[in-house]
């Protein structure tokens, strides 16, 4: 139940899994509340007194959608840079391009497309894809078609192959490509729908293939587990090395690194790397010297570790820091290190003491570390996506910054160069609210997250303290971050304030502070959002009697449970959020059909407890005005969720609208779908707290809300 993004997934949102220290930006938070009020909500220039919420704003929904993409999945080889695009003015169509910034035909981001026009580079594998494109070594681009979900060969004419066209479209996906050395095949992950691609989760089967690129034959390499990632041909192409788990298990509580001769396709009968039964086992990358390495969090918090000889040893490891980046284990391709043209080996990690990536650049055997962080190095803010260039010391990553929006850039460990943008335009940093890390009591220790106070260059308000929004992240086994996110600019140049919670359950924070949602999903987590909100009422940076929360995914579900079992928020907005937690088990995808055997219990032999946790069965504890935002197509978390709860909260006089976007999935891609869901909720939350949004938004369109008067 996460929604990932082509940025949140290669920038990883370094920041966000920094637990917020004293040192990095806290002393705001530790003010007197009138001081807090001062510094948090004074103006930067005149001083025009209008209501918090109804600010005008040049961050507008149509500025957000209409100047940025996404920008991911980082490749490098002789011909070039290469990079995945996700263009929410084209629908959400994700499309691959070059880096050729003098070609006449370049992008405003230097980039020409080499991937066809009619296709969507996009894999359904395990529904949130990844890992959908791959450099060839003869030329070409290796890509998964969304529509089809083929496997193609794109050899930069304008024209593409279909490599995978014996099976009916939709029977297969693929995903997670590592070309053999000669270019003759490819192995990766295969996922079977069943002929007609209708196969109940239950029944579809997930192994790891080779194919022929040639005759387009497949051949199975490993089968038997419920699901596998990453697989990646040796250095000599005799081996291939794979992680592989089963139900009820997510990718980040047990897996298992094994490793296949390719001469047996059961796993079992394959060579165990590394998996004890309760450890998480991700990334796995040959070094050029025939070394393996991979990520396990076996110590508390995922670190890097060195197979070779038939013994493992740790390369790095980081005192209360994961190394993988965000929410690593939801989508595929996600890598937290790389090899140097050197052999060198760089991995990126949050930095205590100052919320920012570090990269620290070693030694194959983890010998001579070098440690970059911050301006002094020219590294941005946050960085993720580490890719080597073909130079000694030449890395390419995705960055950003607080006040930053995502970009590539190119990093001789001294200096970056920003070489494209997510944005084409620039917001004046008179709007731009930086986030300050908070960490503040709860149930269960402490809780963390980022608290963005209102910003404006010329509007302020007499009001004691600001409308609060809370955002819950979804996974729930995710992150949020302190990287530049204009959808929370939004909110702040209007006059809100937003807290942006890591609950317990999050990742980035340890196994510890993961394992916190372990039986505990709707209670964990809700009181850590309500807990969040409370502390800030308490400060004086926010107002008691408007607090609002929004959520996608399962953030959904938090902004559902927290709204019919605690009696702390006045509004709120889930974004195809889950209401119905026995709908869900009963009625979703094949990689997340357990996850809710950790989260909750097993079912149906712990039912009561998922009738108990249910907002959809607690429609009678609600009172506070709900706005329902859901795709037609989500397979994750299916409409009649979100159609079902509407019905309960009409009946119950509950102020209600619900909304429903034709050609969208799990996550909204279509630019007018974007800004109609941030618009809605402006003015759903507008007329609940008792502001004119629409004078200073006309772009803003106004639709009913049953029950409320």
């Amino acid at each position: 139940m996460q929604r990932v993004s082509l940025v949140l997934a290669a920038v990883g949102r370094a920041a966000a899994f920094a637990r917020p220290s004293r040192r990095a930006g806290s002393a705001l938070l530790q003010k007197k509340p009138m001081d807090c009020l001062t510094a948090c909500f004074g103006t930067t220039g005149g001083g025009d007194d209008s209501p918090y919420g109804s600010w005008p704003s040049p961050i507008t929904a149509k500025f957000i959608t209409g100047s940025s993409v996404g920008l991911g999945s980082l490749k490098v080889d002789s011909s070039g840079l290469y990079w995945l695009e996700s263009r929410p003015q084209e629908g959400g169509r994700n499309v691959v391009v070059r880096y050729v910034p003098d070609d006449p035909e370049a992008s405003e981001r230097g980039g020409i497309e080499v991937t066809p026009k009619e296709n969507n580079v996009r894999t359904r594998v395990h529904e949130y894809g990844g890992g959908a494109f791959q450099l060839h070594k003869g030329g070409g681009i290796l890509f998964s078609d969304f529509k089809t979900q083929r496997l193609h060969l794109a050899l930069g004419d304008g024209q593409a192959t279909v490599i995978t066209d014996k099976a009916p479209d939709g029977q297969y996906r693929y995903a997670d490509y590592d070309v053999s050395a000669d270019g003759g095949s490819v192995v990766c992950v295969r996922e079977d729908h069943g002929p007609e691609g209708k196969a109940k989760p239950v029944d579809v089967i997930n192994e790891v293939v080779a194919i022929n690129l040639s005759t387009g034959a497949e051949t199975v390499l490993a089968k038997g587990r419920d699901f596998y990632a990453a697989p990646k041909l040796s250095p000599d192409g005799s081996k291939v090395a794979y992680v592989a788990w089963d139900h009820p298990n997510m990718p980040w509580d047990a897996t298992e690194l094994r490793i296949t001769d390719q001469k047996d396709a059961k796993t079992d009968s394959h060579q165990l790397v590394c998996g004890d039964g309760d450890s998480s086992v991700l990334q796995p990358a040959w070094h050029p010297s025939g070394a393996l390495f991979y990520l396990t969090d076996e110590q508390g918090f995922y670190a890097l570790q060195r197979f070779e000889g038939g013994a493992s040893k740790t390369v790095l490891s980081v005192a209360d820091a994961d190394l993988g980046g965000s929410a690593p284990g939801w989508a595929f391709g996600q890598q937290g290190y790389a090899f140097l043209a050197d052999g060198r080996v760089a991995a990126a990690y949050p930095d205590r003491q100052t919320g920012q990536t570090a990269v620290a650049i070693m030694n194959e055997d983890g010998s001579a570390k070098t440690v970059y962080s911050g301006e002094a190095s020219g590294l941005p803010h946050s960085v993720g996506g580490l890719t080597p260039g073909t130079k000694k010391d030449e890395i390419y990553m995705i960055g950003g910054g607080p006040d930053k929006p995502a970009g590539v850039y190119r990093w001789d460990l001294s200096a970056s160069t920003l070489l494209a943008s997510s944005s084409s335009q620039e917001i004046d940093a008179a709007y731009i609210s930086k986030p300050q890390p908070v960490k503040f009591p709860t149930t269960l220790g402490e809780a963390y997250g980022f608290y963005y106070p209102p910003r404006h260059p010329t509007c302020s308000s007499q009001e004691a303290a600001p409308p609060l929004l809370v955002k819950a992240h979804g996974g729930p086994t995710a992150c949020t971050g302190a990287t530049f996110n204009p959808k929370i600019q939004y909110w702040t140049s209007r006059g809100f304030a937003v807290l942006d919670v890591d609950y317990g359950g999050s990742t980035g924070y340890g196994r510890d502070y993961r394992r916190r949602l372990r039986g505990a999903w709707g209670i964990v987590d809700i009181d850590d959002v309500c807990a969040g909100a409370q502390y800030l009422v308490k400060q004086g940076l926010a107002d008691a009697k408007r607090l609002a929360i929004d959520g996608g995914s399962a953030g959904g579900y938090t902004t559902l449970g927290a709204l019919a079992f605690r009696d702390v928020f006045t509004a709120g907005c889930s974004l195809y959020g889950v209401g119905d937690l026995a709908a869900l088990a009963g009625d979703t995808h094949k990689f997340e059909s357990r996850y809710l055997d950790g989260l909750v219990g097993k079912y149906p032999e712990d039912e009561k407890i998922y009738t108990e946790r249910a907002p959809i069965h607690s429609v009678d504890k609600l009172n506070c005005p709900i706005l329902l935002l859901q795709g037609d197509e989500d397979k994750i978390v299916p409409p009649n969720q979100a159609e079902t709860m509407h019905k309960a909260l009409l009946e119950k006089k509950v102020p209600t609208a619900l909304k429903i976007y034709e050609g969208e999935q799990h996550g909204f891609r279509k630019s007018e779908n974007i800004e109609d869901a941030l618009n809605s909720e402006l003015y759903f939350f507008s007329r609940v707290f008792g502001f004119d949004c629409l004078k200073a938004n006309p772009e803003v369109e106004v639709f009913p809300i049953d029950n409320l008067p």
